[in-house]
């Protein structure tokens, strides 16, 4: 009798304690939810949206711990008004799958409704959402491109690639600023980290956060709100020159920019943005962009990187 007693109350025990525990979901209520892909998990500043970690109108702004295959792969704050991001965060540690991942756009489930699959999953072809972009918005687009805030050369496996193929990762980006001085950009960040951000166990890991601020009015399809610039910044410590090393570019969204976008100081971009700080801790330098680093030969138009 006694037996049948105490395997009732580990019963019932075990059963209040399941009903207590959250199903953790991919839209997450806060940035400290996903804030692996944050430097020392601390979130960006972003007056009038995010600020002291807290998302100020959470109906608007959504917190999307990106999984895909059942594994996070970064975060990324989403705009469900203008259907942007506004900014998608994660850790650079390498590339070790080459090549760009098949054209298999994905959409957020939990955005449009209440669903138990936390996993990016397949668009359907011709359908809209509500508080999400779809492929169709982006169909006969005039010269803009679908441009990543996380692109596929800075993940490290083919499955780390494939996630970054969901349309909330996605900005109206002109193609000549995406396949030039943005790629350009993107591709000397990373030599930049593949050079110098290397930790302790001789591996490669550095963080990084981009962006798109919004435009007045343009929208692509009356739909989807183009931004008026785009903008990334990273920051990594180097233990061989001991030395934590930032940077931040930005970029409009133009068809006829230059070729390479200048390396300039976090200080710089967070005035840019109005106040934004990507990094709010104190070992990220603030005052330097990639040109000002002593013994790191780096240009500042980033156009060139080269170990020492």
């Amino acid at each position: 009798m006694t037996s049948l007693k105490t395997g009732y109350l580990l019963f019932l025990a075990a059963f209040l304690f399941l009903s207590t525990v959250t199903t953790v979901a991919e839209v997450v209520e806060s940035v400290a939810d996903c804030n692996q892909f944050l430097l020392q998990t601390t979130p960006p500043q972003v007056p009038g949206i995010l600020e002291d970690g807290r998302i100020l109108d959470q109906n608007r702004y959504k917190t999307i711990c990106q999984t895909f295959e059942n594994q996070r792969r970064f975060l990324t704050l989403y705009d469900t008004t203008n259907k942007i991001p506004v900014f998608s965060a994660y850790k650079y540690i390498g590339e070790k799958d080459k090549g760009r991942p098949p054209n298999d756009w994905k959409i957020e489930p939990q955005l449009e409704k209440d669903d138990e699959n936390k996993n990016m999953v397949d668009e359907e072809r011709g359908k809209t959402y509500n508080n999400q972009a779809s492929n169709t918005d982006y169909e006969n687009s005039e010269g803009f491109d679908r441009g990543h805030l996380r692109p596929s050369i800075h993940a490290f496996t083919r499955s780390d690639k494939e996630s970054t193929m969901t349309l909330t990762n996605i900005v109206p980006q002109q193609h000549a600023s995406n396949m030039g001085n943005w790629r350009n950009m993107e591709d000397c960040i990373k030599c930049v980290m593949e050079h110098f951000c290397i930790d302790n166990n001789k591996k490669i890991e550095g963080f990084v956060v981009a962006g798109a601020s919004p435009g007045s009015e343009s929208k692509l399809n009356e739909k989807v709100n183009i931004p008026s610039y785009l903008w990334s910044g990273f920051c990594c410590y180097n233990p061989r020159k001991r030395v934590w090393i930032a940077s931040g570019h930005w970029g409009d969204n133009i068809p006829d920019g230059p070729q390479y976008l200048q390396s300039q100081t976090l200080a710089d971009l967070s005035s840019k943005l109005g106040g934004t700080n990507l990094f709010p801790v104190p070992d990220c330098p603030t005052d330097k962009n990639l040109g000002q680093y002593p013994g790191i030969k780096i240009t500042q138009t980033c156009s060139k990187c080269k170990a020492n």
